[in-house]
């Protein structure tokens, strides 16, 4: 019975990062489509890869219970390429929400709404998968290969 509320305190964890890396991505996504300086595409991007950094930071010392030293190879480079697989779609999807705003004639908040919520819908699609990357290749543990962690069993080595 403990290791599933082990298991579910990990996914409850896993959601919050995700609301702060989405708050902070829709922020900064909303602040440079409202404005109509950057494109929607272009501000979508940008938008990605600020609210990645902390997506990183959390899931990695938080959700995973992983400290010490990062690894560049093992963790960072795969975790972005992850993320900005993500970004592909999420960018296509608020690219194409954004014209299909533009040809119906959405201005202000209306278009800026439909662009986050196609942004939205696009990383919520991945959301699942994401999980289950993370918690078995990217920061697997030998924890989470026989039961899920309870407790994090990694010393912080250098911080």
């Amino acid at each position: 019975m403990r290791p599933t509320l082990g298991r579910l305190g990990q996914w409850l964890r896993y959601g919050t990062v995700s609301l702060v890396a989405t708050t902070t991505s829709l922020t900064v996504l909303g602040v440079l489509v409202s404005t109509t300086a950057v494109p929607a595409g272009i501000a979508n991007v940008i938008a990605t890869a600020v609210g990645t950094f902390p997506s990183f930071e959390l899931n990695r010392r938080w959700v995973w219970r992983r400290t010490g030293r990062r690894s560049m190879k093992a963790e960072l480079l795969p975790f972005w390429v992850l993320s900005f697989t993500g970004l592909a779609l999420s960018t296509l999807t608020v690219s194409l929400a954004a014209v299909w705003a533009d040809s119906t004639g959405l201005d202000g908040f209306a278009r800026t709404a439909v662009i986050e919520l196609a942004n939205v819908a696009a990383w919520g699609s991945l959301w699942v998968a994401q999980f289950v990357i993370l918690d078995r290749f990217l920061f697997r543990t030998q924890a989470t290969s026989a039961n899920p962690p309870v407790a994090a069993t990694v010393t912080d080595e250098a911080t």
